[in-house]
């Protein structure tokens, strides 16, 4: 953000820079939560899709959006950094999945809801 709006992040504290980061950071993650919600039921309920779409979403913003928004700092981290990021994206993925906590199916007779698609 200090790179692509100079002028905004030039105005601001450390502290407030640090917080407009890391709410820009939520949105992204809230948004990619919402697109996992609009993927189709028989697809979001395989175990393993959290966690896959935790990877692509992060895989996605390093290969795709940082290099259009001029990021370059993928290369130029170590394998541990890279290995706890990855972690934390699974991470995400299983929680944007609902695999921590996941809701009890309510039975309302409709095929889609039993699975049987």
């Amino acid at each position: 953000m200090e790179k692509e709006a100079p002028v905004l992040f030039s105005r601001m504290g450390r502290y407030q820079r640090e917080a407009v980061t890391e709410l820009l950071h939520w949105a992204y993650g809230a948004g990619g939560g919402m697109a996992f919600g609009l993927l189709p039921a028989r697809i979001r309920r395989f175990p393993g899709t959290g966690v896959a779409y935790g990877l692509t979403f992060w895989l996605a913003f390093e290969a795709g959006i940082a290099p259009l928004l001029g990021i370059e700092r993928g290369r130029h981290r170590k394998a541990l950094w890279l290995v706890v990021i990855a972690l934390d994206h699974v991470l995400y993925g299983v929680v944007v999945a609902g695999r921590l906590a996941p809701e009890q199916a309510i039975d309302t007779g409709r095929a889609e809801d039993r699975g049987d698609d």
